[in-house]
């Protein structure tokens, strides 16, 4: 194992666990303006997708050749209220367990008692269900007879296939628009959902891209005022990563790495209702 390695590792070590609300915090504003009021609910996801990667903050670590997170800085955990909103005792038992604790600062829970939990009461998928089952079930839920597997979890546990070393999102959006211009709006009973669909898909790929962008933008600008030589070269060479991919397809296996990892980022961010 080299120094760098050594130095990631005992970091990620090191480091405490804990809840972040700034998905929450951004999500929330971007539901509050009332834009997916006016839109397909496919292209509102998109949009809302669009919104996180824009305003998300950027971190990038010391040695680090890969950059992202899912959330601020390491082991920051994001939140997921549109799917089931976390009530201030769930804060203090992940604050307090004995095991895997993530440390919940007071002014998270402040934003959560002011304004997530009342934003998202009603709202979210969790409270969208128990709204339609029966009382039978509710009370074996509160018995512990079952669990909600997705209840607390964030989606994405793998990142489609090799398709994404095959073709860049420049690729896909290609496809996607040919796609679009084959609907038959005459015949197609389902055109209008698809295009909507397909629009939605195209705007999560331009949002990817982007993302990528602002940290090939923030690499270069660290890359400037950096003194040690062969770091410098380093985010030099990462900043041109970032403009490449996704956009394009890897041609190297740095590349092919940076590349799964914000489609891996997108997919644990991208969850809406």
């Amino acid at each position: 194992m080299n120094e760098r390695i050594k130095a990631l590792r005992q970091t990620s070590i090191e480091t405490k666990a804990s809840l972040s609300p700034e998905r929450a915090k951004l999500l929330t504003e971007f539901y509050r303006t009332g834009v997916t009021d006016q839109v397909a609910i496919p292209v509102a996801r998109a949009l809302a997708f669009k919104y996180l990667l824009e305003n998300k903050k950027l971190y990038i670590g010391e040695g680090e050749l890969i950059v992202g997170e899912r959330g601020p800085e390491p082991k920051a955990t994001p939140t997921y209220p549109e799917l089931c909103t976390h009530s201030l005792n769930d804060l203090e038992i992940l604050h307090n367990r004995e095991k895997i604790s993530f440390s919940v600062a007071v002014e998270t829970r402040k934003l959560y008692q002011d304004t997530l939990i009342p934003f998202w009461k009603g709202k979210s998928i969790r409270d969208k269900i128990f709204e339609e089952v029966d009382e039978e079930w509710k009370s074996a839920y509160k018995a512990g007879i079952f669990t909600e597997f997705m209840e607390q979890r964030a989606p994405g546990h793998t990142v489609l296939d090799d398709k994404i070393y095959q073709k860049g999102f420049l690729d896909f959006i290609s496809d996607i628009k040919i796609q679009i211009n084959k609907l038959d709006f005459c015949h197609d009973l389902e055109a209008l959902e698809k295009r909507e669909e397909l629009l939605a898909m195209q705007i999560a790929a331009e949002a990817l891209i982007a993302f990528a962008g602002r940290y090939a933008g923030e690499l270069k600008k660290l890359a400037k005022v950096e003194k040690q030589a062969e770091r410098k070269a380093e985010l030099e060479k990462m900043s041109e990563i970032c403009e490449w991919v996704p956009a394009n397809k890897p041609r190297t296996f740095w590349e092919a790495l940076q590349y799964y990892w914000f489609v891996h980022l997108s997919v644990t961010t991208e969850l809406t209702t």
